[in-house]
Protein backbone atom coordinates (compact mmCIF):
# COMPACT_ATOMS: atom_id res chain seq x y z
CA UNK A 1 0.00 0.00 0.00
CA UNK A 2 1.66 3.42 -1.13
CA UNK A 3 1.34 6.01 1.97
CA UNK A 4 2.24 9.12 -0.02
CA UNK A 5 -0.38 11.45 1.90
CA UNK A 6 1.00 10.54 4.89
CA UNK A 7 4.88 10.54 4.34
CA UNK A 8 4.38 14.24 2.75
CA UNK A 9 2.85 14.80 6.19
CA UNK A 10 4.94 14.13 8.14
CA UNK A 11 8.27 15.46 6.30
CA UNK A 12 6.39 19.05 6.80
CA UNK A 13 5.44 17.96 10.35
CA UNK A 14 8.87 17.45 10.97
CA UNK A 15 10.18 20.26 9.72
CA UNK A 16 8.13 22.26 12.45
CA UNK A 17 9.18 20.33 15.67
CA UNK A 18 10.33 22.18 18.36
CA UNK A 19 13.51 20.94 20.74
CA UNK A 20 12.47 18.47 23.75
CA UNK A 21 13.60 20.88 26.49
CA UNK A 22 15.69 19.37 29.34
CA UNK A 23 13.40 20.45 32.15
CA UNK A 24 12.86 17.23 34.32
CA UNK A 25 15.50 16.62 37.34
CA UNK A 26 16.75 12.62 37.34
CA UNK A 27 18.13 12.92 41.43
CA UNK A 28 19.51 9.95 40.98
CA UNK A 29 21.85 10.28 38.05
CA UNK A 30 22.18 14.27 38.81
CA UNK A 31 20.97 15.27 35.79
CA UNK A 32 18.20 16.73 33.14
CA UNK A 33 15.58 15.52 30.80
CA UNK A 34 12.94 15.61 28.45
CA UNK A 35 9.86 14.19 30.30
CA UNK A 36 7.32 12.63 28.09
CA UNK A 37 5.06 15.49 28.02
CA UNK A 38 7.71 17.59 26.71
CA UNK A 39 8.38 15.30 24.25
CA UNK A 40 4.47 15.40 23.28
CA UNK A 41 4.80 19.26 23.46
CA UNK A 42 7.67 19.12 21.05
CA UNK A 43 5.41 17.26 18.30
CA UNK A 44 1.66 17.90 18.86
CA UNK A 45 1.25 20.67 17.17
CA UNK A 46 2.89 19.94 14.27
CA UNK A 47 1.54 17.03 13.35
CA UNK A 48 -1.96 18.22 14.00
CA UNK A 49 -1.20 21.22 11.38
CA UNK A 50 0.24 18.41 9.05
CA UNK A 51 -3.65 16.16 9.73
CA UNK A 52 -1.59 13.54 11.69
CA UNK A 53 -3.09 12.00 14.89
CA UNK A 54 -0.37 10.36 17.60
CA UNK A 55 -1.78 7.39 19.01
CA UNK A 56 0.39 5.18 21.23
CA UNK A 57 -0.95 1.36 21.42
CA UNK A 58 0.17 -0.70 24.25
CA UNK A 59 0.42 -4.68 23.58
CA UNK A 60 -0.28 -7.63 25.56
CA UNK A 61 3.63 -8.27 27.37
CA UNK A 62 4.03 -10.32 30.65
CA UNK A 63 7.48 -9.15 31.54
CA UNK A 64 6.99 -5.61 31.51
CA UNK A 65 5.17 -3.29 28.80
CA UNK A 66 5.06 -2.80 24.68
CA UNK A 67 4.39 0.41 23.75
CA UNK A 68 3.92 1.29 19.66
CA UNK A 69 3.63 4.83 18.43
CA UNK A 70 1.26 5.80 15.46
CA UNK A 71 0.82 8.59 13.31
CA UNK A 72 -2.45 8.54 11.83
CA UNK A 73 -3.07 10.84 9.00
CA UNK A 74 -6.26 12.34 8.11
CA UNK A 75 -6.64 10.49 4.72
CA UNK A 76 -6.50 6.74 7.02
CA UNK A 77 -3.13 6.46 6.48
CA UNK A 78 -1.15 5.34 9.16
CA UNK A 79 2.76 5.02 10.08
CA UNK A 80 4.24 2.63 12.99
CA UNK A 81 7.29 3.28 14.75
CA UNK A 82 7.21 -0.30 15.29
CA UNK A 83 6.71 -2.02 18.90
CA UNK A 84 9.25 -1.11 21.63
CA UNK A 85 9.55 -3.77 24.31
CA UNK A 86 10.14 -2.07 27.99
CA UNK A 87 10.91 -4.81 30.82
CA UNK A 88 9.56 -3.73 34.28
CA UNK A 89 12.34 -3.71 36.79
CA UNK A 90 9.49 -4.05 39.40
CA UNK A 91 6.92 -6.72 39.21
CA UNK A 92 4.50 -4.24 40.56
CA UNK A 93 2.84 -0.96 40.14
CA UNK A 94 5.06 1.78 40.02
CA UNK A 95 7.49 -0.51 38.26
CA UNK A 96 5.10 -1.26 35.17
CA UNK A 97 4.18 2.72 35.23
CA UNK A 98 7.92 3.82 35.30
CA UNK A 99 8.38 1.39 32.02
CA UNK A 100 5.34 2.53 30.58
CA UNK A 101 6.31 6.27 30.61
CA UNK A 102 9.31 5.22 29.34
CA UNK A 103 8.81 3.29 26.41
CA UNK A 104 6.04 5.89 25.68
CA UNK A 105 8.60 8.64 25.58
CA UNK A 106 11.25 6.60 23.95
CA UNK A 107 8.94 5.05 21.15
CA UNK A 108 7.58 8.90 20.32
CA UNK A 109 11.06 9.71 19.77
CA UNK A 110 12.08 7.31 17.71
CA UNK A 111 9.08 7.49 15.57
CA UNK A 112 9.13 11.16 15.23
CA UNK A 113 12.70 11.04 14.63
CA UNK A 114 13.73 14.11 17.40
CA UNK A 115 16.53 13.70 20.08
CA UNK A 116 16.44 11.56 22.83
CA UNK A 117 17.08 13.19 25.88
CA UNK A 118 18.80 10.46 28.39
CA UNK A 119 17.86 10.15 31.61
CA UNK A 120 17.12 6.76 33.23
CA UNK A 121 18.71 5.62 30.18
CA UNK A 122 22.47 6.66 32.19
CA UNK A 123 22.57 2.83 33.69
CA UNK A 124 22.76 1.10 30.40
CA UNK A 125 26.22 3.30 29.36
CA UNK A 126 29.64 1.45 30.46
CA UNK A 127 31.84 3.89 32.06
CA UNK A 128 35.02 3.83 29.62
CA UNK A 129 38.67 2.37 30.50
CA UNK A 130 41.42 4.09 30.97
CA UNK A 131 42.68 2.40 27.82
CA UNK A 132 39.71 3.31 25.57
CA UNK A 133 40.14 6.43 23.00
CA UNK A 134 37.92 9.03 23.63
CA UNK A 135 34.51 9.06 21.80
CA UNK A 136 34.64 11.59 19.16
CA UNK A 137 31.49 13.41 18.64
CA UNK A 138 29.96 13.54 15.38
CA UNK A 139 30.22 16.71 13.73
CA UNK A 140 27.01 19.07 14.52
CA UNK A 141 24.51 19.50 11.94
CA UNK A 142 22.68 22.75 11.77
CA UNK A 143 18.88 22.19 12.34
CA UNK A 144 16.51 24.57 11.01
CA UNK A 145 14.94 27.24 13.71
CA UNK A 146 11.58 26.93 14.47
CA UNK A 147 9.28 29.94 16.05
CA UNK A 148 8.25 29.60 19.06
CA UNK A 149 4.65 30.19 20.47
CA UNK A 150 3.85 32.56 23.19
CA UNK A 151 3.03 29.59 25.46
CA UNK A 152 6.01 27.74 24.51
CA UNK A 153 8.08 31.11 25.67
CA UNK A 154 6.35 31.47 28.80
CA UNK A 155 7.93 27.73 29.84
CA UNK A 156 11.07 28.85 28.12
CA UNK A 157 11.73 31.95 30.68
CA UNK A 158 10.23 29.81 33.53
CA UNK A 159 12.87 26.69 32.91
CA UNK A 160 15.35 29.38 32.38
CA UNK A 161 14.45 31.16 36.13
CA UNK A 162 14.55 27.83 37.55
CA UNK A 163 18.16 27.29 36.61
CA UNK A 164 17.06 23.94 34.04
CA UNK A 165 17.73 26.03 31.09
CA UNK A 166 19.80 28.82 29.99
CA UNK A 167 19.03 31.63 27.71
CA UNK A 168 21.93 31.02 25.07
CA UNK A 169 19.69 27.78 24.88
CA UNK A 170 16.49 29.51 24.19
CA UNK A 171 18.22 32.06 21.08
CA UNK A 172 20.34 28.22 20.17
CA UNK A 173 17.27 26.47 19.61
CA UNK A 174 14.48 29.16 18.38
CA UNK A 175 14.53 31.77 16.17
CA UNK A 176 12.84 34.82 18.03
CA UNK A 177 11.18 37.78 16.80
CA UNK A 178 12.94 41.28 18.20
CA UNK A 179 9.89 41.56 20.31
CA UNK A 180 10.40 37.84 21.91
CA UNK A 181 13.68 39.07 22.64
CA UNK A 182 13.18 42.01 24.35
CA UNK A 183 10.26 40.53 26.10
CA UNK A 184 12.75 37.56 27.83
CA UNK A 185 15.61 39.85 28.71
CA UNK A 186 13.04 41.82 30.47
CA UNK A 187 11.77 38.89 31.83
CA UNK A 188 15.21 37.76 32.92
CA UNK A 189 16.30 41.71 34.78
CA UNK A 190 12.96 41.74 36.67
CA UNK A 191 14.28 38.32 38.78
Amino acid sequence: MEQTKIAQAIVKAQMAFAPALKVSNNPFFKSKYADLSVCIEAVIDALHANGIALIQRNHDCENGVKVETVLLHESGEEFSGGILHVPSAKNDPQGYGSALTYARRYSLMATCGIAPEDDDGNAAQAKPTKNAPPKQSPPKQSQPKAGIAEDRLTKAIDAIKAGSYTQAQLLENFSLTKEQIESVNQELKAT
